[in-house]
């Protein structure tokens, strides 16, 4: 059955994409060309750091932060993506996860600050949060690839939009929490606005913002995998591939690699909140 276009809402968002497109193209090419950049240096320096370096690199991470258990879990699960062929493919999703979450964080948690010092920008704030995180991933990817083409670069677009408003919402809230009377007694000890923020608020808060970047990390996670569609790359090619080629075989490879980086990701990040 066709729907009825009584309201020509989508008309006007495709105007409106397409005006920015016409008018305003250098402007877009800037920030395509700056993602662009900083996504590819993230990507090399990955790709040109050998295997074995990582892999020792994360156990000891894991050993330090979390338990001897993890350690081992985690130098066998490197190796086993190692094995199956899939390290190229892993660190390029790596480096646009980590793009990507660097970009919502230096986005997300000014805004969390700011929407803790005002109620008017905190009441504003919170549909448009409501509005990123329930619309479809997919639909990101559109007014991305019609504004900077295919790539990289509008893969880690999709993904900010997508995983910052964790960021957003944690550092409002991890600030918000903080006990008033420890507020007022560095008041009390004379600190500045600034120095209340970074010696008092923020440190009190931190349980809070790190379960923000953990959130993150796993939500631009996810979204990367759905940029392959796009042109992104990393592992979500290859499920994508698996799915076009229905081979269940390499579908299952390259999920257990992403669930294996996941897991990862999530149990290192959870510990630097606790």
């Amino acid at each position: 059955m066709q729907a009825h276009d009584y309201l020509a809402l989508g008309s006007w968002i495709n105007d409106g994409v397409q005006y920015l497109t016409e008018h305003n193209g250098h402007l877009f090419d800037y920030a395509g060309n700056a993602i662009e950049s900083f996504a590819s240096a993230v990507e090399a320096l990955l790709l040109s750091l050998p295997a074995w370096a990582l892999i020792a690199l994360a156990t000891v991470v894991a050993w330090r932060r979390l338990s001897w258990r993890f350690a081992v879990f985690a130098a066998l699960a490197l190796s086993l993506i190692y094995a199956l062929g899939y390290w190229p493919q892993t660190m390029v999703t790596l480096a646009l996860t980590l793009s990507a979450t660097c970009i919502s964080l230096l986005l997300g948690v000014p805004l969390g600050i700011w929407a803790a010092k005002s109620p008017t920008l905190r009441n504003a704030v919170r549909p448009l949060l409501d509005f990123m995180q329930t619309m479809p991933a997919f639909v990101y990817l559109i007014p991305a690839v019609m504004l900077f083409g295919l790539g990289r670069v509008p893969g880690v677009l999709a993904t900010v939009i997508f995983a910052m408003p964790p960021a957003v919402r944690l550092t409002t809230m991890g600030i918000l929490q903080v006990d008033r009377e420890q507020i007022e007694a560095g008041q009390a000890f004379g600190a500045s606005g600034t120095q209340l923020l970074f010696k008092v608020q923020l440190p009190l808060a931190l349980p809070v913002l790190m379960s923000g970047i953990n959130q993150t990390i796993m939500m631009a996670l996810s979204m990367v995998i759905v940029t392959s569609m796009v042109g992104a790359g990393g592992l979500g090619g290859e499920v994508l591939n698996s799915i076009q080629q229905l081979d269940v075989g390499l579908g299952f490879e390259s999920g257990l690699c992403v669930v294996l980086l996941a897991i990862i990701l999530d149990r290192t990040t959870q510990s630097f909140g606790r």
